[in-house]
């Protein structure tokens, strides 16, 4: 059996139960993303500036580096603008609704690197957010537990009247297959991977474009928040990315959020369903099992780009209906049961 490496990211699932109704949008990441933004921020910031750059306490400040980590201002590659968040929120299944007193909705969130020290911190931030009224209307609920997701199983680690956190390993194991030569991707939330500043339809995407993204995600994560990055070489990714094959059934799948910063409404559109790749894929193992728990493409932060995979054969795997491979993800909405 080939040795295994660890990375430090862990998923949590958020159980919470509606005290006053909550009406839910047809995607709920950017609700729920805003709305834990604006806690997190009133509970971390000392000095109340609107801007975390310039700030003489950000660079101990957890706000920004959970929610918006700052860039380094040097860098031996290159001059970065911006880098990824050591979070992911892992909104409901898609579709608008309205949850009434006693329902539950509950939500995972991905937390790598430091973010996972801060999980007490992160635990008040979303009670304090649904106590104060998240979406149209501001819905409010209470938090019953939050259960850690781990490669073993689902365990309870919190629940409020009791105060403290379980102790849970909070990484997750990775194992190299000794040789993949093919797998299929769903892709459960829009997936956004762009060119020039624009998102791709299917009918322009290519297996390159998703495995380098993917390892370049993983690779700044790990740098950023990890212990140092992941890949030294991207030669040998790029060769045998080149030489992959696959077979596309995607669908493009607009979404709209508003963004309060900007004051505009966008468009965050992306393509959902499977993604057949084959070929050598071994350099990729690895990775494309961290995707599973990092996302991949634009707008990670919100949720998209979230997939799961088979190593299988493909068989009739692309006349399944997506929605029976997200039983993992989905959080069905119900009246608490005594």
């Amino acid at each position: 059996m080939n040795a295994a490496i660890t990375f430090p990211v862990a998923r949590y699932r958020f159980e919470f139960r509606a005290t006053q109704p909550i009406r839910l949008p047809d995607y709920a990441g950017s609700m729920l993303r805003g709305a834990f933004g604006h806690a997190l921020r009133h509970l971390a910031c000392m000095t109340r500036q609107k801007e975390c750059t310039g700030c003489p306490l950000a660079n101990g400040c957890p706000y920004p580096a959970i929610f918006a980590p700052l860039p380094p201002p040097i860098h031996p590659l290159q001059k970065f603008t911006e880098i990824p968040a050591p979070q992911v929120i892992e909104a409901p299944a898609w579709g608008s609704r309205v949850l009434t007193e006693g329902d539950t909705l509950a939500f995972h969130q991905v937390l790598i690197g430091r973010a996972r020290q801060e999980l007490p911190l992160i635990i008040l931030a979303w009670r304090r957010a649904f106590a104060h009224g998240v979406g149209a209307g501001d819905g409010r609920a209470e938090l019953v537990r939050v259960l850690h997701c781990g490669q073993a199983g689902d365990s309870e680690i919190h629940r409020p009247e009791g105060g403290s956190v379980d102790a849970h390993v909070p990484e997750i194991e990775l194992r190299r297959a000794p040789v993949l030569t093919g797998t299929t991707l769903y892709f459960a939330t829009p997936l956004r991977l762009q060119e020039n500043g624009r998102a791709l339809p299917p009918d322009l995407l290519r297996a390159r474009t998703l495995l380098m993204a993917l390892a370049r995600r993983a690779n700044l994560l790990a740098e950023f928040h990890g212990g140092g990055p992941l890949l030294a070489d991207f030669s040998a990714l790029r060769q045998a990315a080149a030489e992959v094959r696959d077979e596309k059934h995607l669908v493009w799948r607009d979404w709209r959020r508003y963004s309060s910063r900007q004051r505009r409404e966008m468009r965050l559109g992306g393509v959902m369903g499977t993604w057949r790749l084959e070929g050598p894929l071994d350099l990729f193992a690895t990775l494309l099992q961290l995707g599973e728990w990092l996302h991949v493409g634009k707008e990670t932060a919100f949720g998209l780009g979230r997939y799961t995979q088979d190593t299988g054969a493909p068989g009739d795997i692309f006349d399944e209906p997506l929605h029976g491979r997200e039983r993992h993800f989905q959080a069905v909405d119900r009246k608490e049961v005594n």
